[in-house]
C-alpha cells in the first residue's frame, strides 16, 4: 500500500457519479482536508486519479477512526492499515473447526483465505 492524494475534482473519476458510485475495496480514506478539497488515501494500486503523497500530513484531519483523534502522522497511517488488514482476515474458528474435524480441505481453504488477505493488503511502502 502507498499513500496518495485524491483531489476533489478526481473523486468521480475514481468512485463514479453519486447516482452510480463504484466501490473500491483497495482504497482506504485516511485523511481529509478541512475544506474537502482533497483526501489522503491508502491504495494498493496506482490510479491516474491519485497523486503521490508529498509527506505533509498537516493539511489533513484524520478520518479513518475519529476515536483515535484527528492528528495524522505516519504512525496513525500504519495503525489504520493494520486495522483494515486485521478486519479482512477470516475468523480463526473455521481453521480450528477444520482441525477438530480432521478436514484438511477446510484448513486449506482458511489458509488460502489468509493468503488472499496478505495479497490484497500488502505492507505499506514508505518512500
Amino acid at each position: 500500500m502507498r499513500l496518495y492524494r485524491l483531489l476533489a475534482q478526481n473523486w468521480q473519476t475514481l468512485f463514479g457519479s453519486p447516482e452510480a458510485p463504484t466501490t473500491k475495496d483497495d482504497i482506504i480514506l485516511i485523511g481529509q482536508a478541512p475544506d474537502c478539497s482533497e483526501w489522503l488515501v491508502l491504495s494498493a494500486n496506482p490510479d491516474d486519479a491519485l497523486i503521490p503523497f508529498d509527506g505533509d500530513y498537516s493539511r489533513y484531519d484524520f478520518i479513518y477512526r475519529q476515536e483515535w483523534g484527528l492528528i495524522i502522522n505516519q504512525e496513525v497511517v500504519q495503525r489504520a492499515w493494520s486495522d483494515t488488514r486485521a478486519k479482512a482476515y477470516p475468523i480463526p474458528f473455521d481453521y480450528v473447526d477444520g482441525i477438530v474435524k480432521g478436514d484438511i480441505n477446510q484448513q486449506e481453504e482458511y489458509i488460502q483465505a489468509c493468503l488472499a488477505v496478505k495479497a490484497k493488503y500488502p505492507k505499506i511502502i514508505w518512500d
